[in-house]
């Protein structure tokens, strides 16, 4: 939201309680209050109607369960990608992450299968939704200062990225229509943003 902010963008933050409603505000933009889990798409369709994109970004995070990686990072992103469709919204990044499409261990934890499987099977309902959509699918989230620099493609060596740096991208994948249907993993590397999203982007 940062980085939006910082490049003169409205937006709208859809969070779960007045904490984060604040988180919002502080950062210039306009809060709205809705639970994607047990809101309707009708009731987040109103909630993101005039927008001129959507970002879903929502997970159930560790700990949460296996029941709740379905409400959430696969619910939820359906339920957006209906509610955007209702709001006349087309456009609709989606951040996903690294490596879903590659078979989960024999032996993985409960949790981790099902987050696996939540993300994959949300990326492939944006895909048949007929919205512009754009998937992200980052390595390890870190805290560190951005760096500005990426490595992106279909397909990269599994990494950890800055979670500025994937607001960076998302805001370049924004403003660049050739990123619309392509589905892209990204850690940190050594071309700037906005240089390998236009590479990426461009028609082949």
């Amino acid at each position: 939201m940062r980085v939006l902010y910082d490049q003169g963008d409205d937006f709208v933050g859809i969070v779960r309680n007045d904490d984060h409603a604040e988180d919002v505000y502080r950062l210039g933009g306009e809060g709205v209050l809705v639970d994607i889990e047990s809101a309707t798409a009708d009731e987040l369709a109103a909630a993101i109607s005039g927008c001129d994109a959507v970002v879903f970004t929502a997970g159930a995070g560790g700990g949460s369960g296996v029941e709740r990686k379905r409400t959430v990072d696969y619910g939820g992103s359906v339920k957006s990608a209906e509610a955007a469709a209702k709001a006349g919204v087309r456009r609709f990044v989606q951040v996903s992450a690294w490596g879903v499409d590659s078979p989960v261990a024999d032996d993985a934890e409960p949790d981790w299968r099902a987050y696996v499987d939540a993300k994959r099977d949300a990326d492939t309902a944006l895909r048949q939704s007929g919205l512009d959509w754009t998937i992200l699918r980052p390595g390890a989230l870190t805290f560190d200062d951005g760096t500005g620099l990426v490595t992106l493609g279909e397909s990269v060596e599994r990494g950890s990225i800055p979670r500025e740096d994937v607001a960076r991208l998302i805001a370049a994948c924004l403003d660049e229509p050739g990123t619309i249907g392509k589905t892209w993993e990204v850690v940190s590397g050594d071309t700037p943003i906005a240089e390998a999203v236009q590479a990426l982007g461009a028609p082949a």
